[in-house]
């Protein structure tokens, strides 16, 4: 299987550490999606990453997608069976990739427009939005059992991405975060290659 990815992004983060974890073997296509590369617009009119080709020649995004396509692929092992647990973990998930798309707006916003053009009001609501879940998620960190699942490698991803473009802003008021970053490299040994990174 190929997966079209970025080692920046926070969404294909998350997808190949669940691979990883899994032992599902991809093939990463790094690809900027400001260019449109034909093999990515091709299969996935977005033109967003991941997107994951698999051996029959379907095309599957986005990273939720993804993820449930591992679970089943793989004995259905990276979300809880009991449907509590599951929901706990598809929220945690949704929670995370939602201030991903926050801080990745702010990103976009301060790298593609002139700093006359900004709009800062965008901005501050982004990252009001985006702190807001950092302290729900500080307050009470998910546990991390035995096994880990799609909501661990969603947070894992996010904390990478706020390492990699927001060094120093977040930290100080996030101990706990910080601290839960250290613990799931023990259970995951792979994150610091895998992480976001530049």
């Amino acid at each position: 299987m190929r997966l079209l990815c970025s080692s920046t992004s926070p969404f294909s983060s998350k997808v190949r550490m669940a691979a990883r974890h899994l032992g599902i073997a991809l093939d990463e296509v790094r690809v900027d999606t400001n260019a449109g590369p034909a093999v990515l617009v091709d299969n996935n009119p977005l033109g967003k990453i991941p997107t994951l080709l698999t051996e029959d020649g379907e095309a599957i995004f986005d990273s939720r997608s993804i993820m449930h396509y591992f679970h089943r692929r793989k004995g259905k092992k990276l979300y809880p069976a009991k449907d509590r647990k599951r929901t706990e973990a598809e929220v945690l998930e949704a929670l995370c990739d939602g201030t991903c798309e926050c801080l990745l707006s702010i990103v976009y916003e301060r790298r593609l427009r002139d700093p006359d053009k900004q709009h800062q009001p965008w901005i501050d609501r982004q990252w009001t939005k985006a702190s807001r879940a950092l302290a729900h998620l500080n307050a009470e960190p998910p546990k991390i059992g035995k096994t880990l699942h799609a909501g661990h490698f969603a947070l894992a991803a996010l904390l990478g991405y706020l390492h990699l473009r927001f060094e120093g802003q977040w930290e100080a008021d996030h101990a706990d975060l910080v601290a839960w970053a250290r613990k799931f490299e023990k259970h995951f040994p792979d994150y610091p290659a895998l992480k976001p990174q530049g």
